[in-house]
């Protein structure tokens, strides 16, 4: 399979991609070539994958450096995954330490069941998180509720 350099489109042999118009002339050297240079060598469902493997800091080197649609959409899709994830377990890991220290003093079961609540919302974003690499590995694009279709409108895809 052949890429466009500038927009990262399948262009298969054509000579000009459909998408952008952009000369598809070997030894052409564009902007997005040479942007697109570090990951060009990659498979985009290993990319897509990769967005994933280590959390946020792979989903931000994807996201800046590879132009093509599938890999950019997993990439930021990685990156809020991970910011949903945390800003949900910061939130959590208060809510624990206002109940702990302040009504958990009279009703320690409520404070347990919290902590439950949590480790399993952390299992199941860690489910989903493994769940996206499989997708990515299998180059479909599997929108996560919420944050999938804000991911699709900030880059595009």
């Amino acid at each position: 399979m052949a890429f466009c350099p500038a927009c990262g489109q399948n262009v298969g042999e054509s000579a000009f991609c459909s998408s952008c118009g952009a000369s598809q002339a070997k030894g052409v050297s564009g902007i997005g070539a040479e942007s697109n240079a570090l990951t060009a060598g990659i498979e985009e469902n290993i990319a897509g994958l990769l967005c994933y493997l280590f959390f946020w800091l792979s989903g931000l080197v994807f996201l800046l450096l590879d132009k093509r649609s599938f890999v950019r959409f997993h990439a930021a899709q990685s990156l809020a995954l991970f910011v949903a994830a945390a800003v949900i377990g910061a939130g959590f890991w208060i809510f624990f330490l206002f109940v702990t220290f302040v009504i958990a003093i009279i009703h320690l079961p409520v404070a347990f069941l919290i902590y439950l609540v949590w480790r399993v919302i952390w299992l199941a974003c860690f489910g989903m998180w493994i769940f996206c690499m499989y997708k990515a590995y299998r180059h479909e694009k599997f929108k996560v509720p919420i944050i999938g279709d804000l991911v699709e409108k900030m880059v595009g895809a």
